[in-house]
């Protein structure tokens, strides 16, 4: 199939770019470099540098590329940052998506996969590990943009006829990930500890999330492209992991001396959380295969580098 990308250049999607690329699809790349970088571009895929949020570009290149499949993982993924700026961050999660959906629609596009978050969309959840029909109750307006474009892929599916696969991530860690930004706990960690510099920890550290492996999180939007029902999917191992034990296992593998420095919470995000993925499981034939325990270490190794 011939498949478009987003953020491609980027940590999930440049391992999703890898992963369509050695199942033989052919991948096209768009993505505007804010966060991605030219060295994460598999170089068997055809890059396009623009943002998601130029049009005109985007009728351009897919009138170019032709793709069956848009694989939507560009966003603005920053929960404290939306806060701040919720009309930035809805500038880019919600219009620029409605952007792709259009160009779907106009391109007889046959499918939309596209990176939601089980993270952010449930808000406190009503029990530790969440399924999929859990009310959706943002913290944030990150979480509300995620949910408002699962409405509007459902709608543009029951008005033209557009496939849509929605993944609800949990924690995605992994190689390529950014230890600069706000989000990222793992790699934020990895870069502090072998530097030996101060790690924090916001709040009591006991919060708990859903830690998914980013390899893992690449096949799943392999499977997304077999015939399954247009669907919200959980894409998680149903294990809440704490940050204090992240940073315990973290400092183990790092042989790190330092103590973590605690400081107050953030607003928007969500206390404890683990995503019952059975679902993706029995529908898509999903289902994590790396550990915590191994997931850190390979981060940690390629970190190292």
């Amino acid at each position: 199939m011939k498949v478009i990308v987003t953020g491609g250049a980027g940590f999930i999607g440049s391992h999703i770019v890898d992963t369509l690329i050695h199942a033989g699809h052919e991948v096209s790349i768009i993505d505007n470099l804010s966060t991605g970088k030219k060295t994460n571009i598999n170089p068997n895929a055809n890059f396009y540098e623009t943002d998601i949020r130029d049009l005109e570009n985007l009728k351009k290149i897919f009138a170019k590329v032709k793709p069956d499949v848009i694989n939507h993982q560009a966003a603005h993924a920053i929960v404290n940052a939306s806060i701040n700026d919720p009309t930035h961050d809805a500038d880019i999660n919600v219009i620029g998506s409605i952007n792709l959906l259009q160009m779907c629609k106009e391109f007889s596009v046959k499918k939309f996969i596209f990176a939601s978050s089980g993270g952010a969309i449930y808000g406190h959840p009503q029990s530790n590990l969440c399924k999929e029909n859990h009310p959706i109750q943002p913290l944030s307006p990150y979480g509300a943009a995620k949910a408002s474009i699962e409405i509007y892929a459902k709608v543009f599916h029951q008005t033209y006829d557009i496939e849509f696969i929605g993944l609800r991530y949990g924690n995605v860690f992994g190689p390529r990930q950014d230890p600069y930004g706000e989000a990222g706990v793992v790699a934020i960690f990895i870069q502090k500890m072998l530097r030996n510099q101060s790690c924090i920890i916001y709040g009591s550290g006991e919060q708990e999330r859903d830690f998914v492996y980013v390899e893992d999180v690449a096949k799943a939007s392999l499977l997304s492209l077999e015939n399954h029902p247009s669907e919200y999917y959980n894409i998680g191992t149903g294990l809440g992991t704490n940050v204090n034990d992240i940073f315990g296992k973290l400092k183990e593998l790092t042989n790190y001396n330092g103590k973590a420095i605690y400081e107050t919470e953030r607003e928007g995000e969500v206390y404890k959380i683990a995503l019952d993925s059975s679902k993706a499981f029995s529908i898509l034939g999903w289902k994590h295969k790396t550990t915590i325990d191994n997931g850190l270490q390979a981060t940690v190794e390629y970190m190292k580098l």
